[in-house]
């Protein structure tokens, strides 16, 4: 059974479709990244994927379940809120903006969302948020709040976070696109060792060089549809379409 299966998705927003028809397959312990020029629905795709945004047609599974909707017949219906968020708990998702809780500090904001949503005990809680504090770097930074982190130490505070409620898929949406270029090395490290312990990941990345060293699959998005997918070696270093021949000569 794949981790993540999309078939014909297609969203709008309002007359303008911005995803016209994307259909992805990604086993579990695979990583994806999606690369593009920027509006060709890479980040949309991302958010339907947890049904942060609804699809106007097409089905999205993940681990077999099919996101945000109940099916009757042939007809979808949305699920209650409470529904999805509980769908939603078992995929992290990191963005651009690291979204931190400015009021708590590193621990805190790890700890969070277990004790509030899972009901994991305090003590046990932190404990786990030092340990994931840790993993990404930054066991001297747990008493820090988010405006004494550097971006790059945010984000990494970030996937720590999305980490902590046990996923078993990560989003990441262009999580390096905010951060100063000495900062990115970090939080891509910290992606790559993802990677090697087989998180199942989908990231949506203009770094062709993490793309290159940690993908199993490439897509290539243009214009809501996509245009070639494959190996790095097949995408980024030996496109077959003109379009991504283009986009790859543009960011290399």
């Amino acid at each position: 059974m794949p981790m993540v299966e999309a078939i014909n998705v297609k969203k709008r927003f309002g007359s303008n479709e911005v995803l016209k028809g994307i259909s992805l397959r990604v086993e579990p312990g695979q990583v994806l990244c999606l690369i593009g020029p920027s509006g060709s629905g890479k980040s949309t795709i991302l958010r339907c994927l947890n049904h942060l945004e609804s699809i106007n047609a097409g089905r999205i599974y993940v681990d077999g379940t099919l996101m945000g909707y109940r099916e009757e017949g042939s007809a979808l219906h949305e699920m209650h809120p409470r529904d999805i968020a509980a769908q939603r708990q078992h995929i992290g998702m990191v963005f651009q903006r690291f979204n931190l809780f400015p009021h708590l500090t590193a621990l805190q904001n790890i700890a969070e969302a277990p004790i509030g949503v899972q009901g994991v005990p305090r003590e046990e809680a932190l404990e786990q948020a030092a340990q994931l504090l840790a993993r990404v770097g930054l066991s001297d930074k747990a008493d820090h709040y988010p405006s004494q982190l550097s971006g790059g130490q945010q984000q990494r505070v970030a996937i720590a976070r999305a980490l902590a409620m046990k996923p078993k898929l990560m989003l990441f949406d262009e999580p390096t696109s905010a951060l100063d270029p000495e900062l990115v090395g970090d939080v891509l490290e910290v992606m790559k060792q993802l990677a090697k312990e087989g998180m199942t990941m989908i990231v949506v990345t203009h770094e062709m060089g993490f793309a290159r060293e940690v993908a199993d699959q490439v897509v290539f998005m243009d214009d809501g549809r996509i245009v070639e997918v494959g190996t790095p070696a097949q995408v980024i270093d030996n496109p077959q379409h003109e379009r991504t021949t283009a986009f790859i000569r543009s960011v290399l």
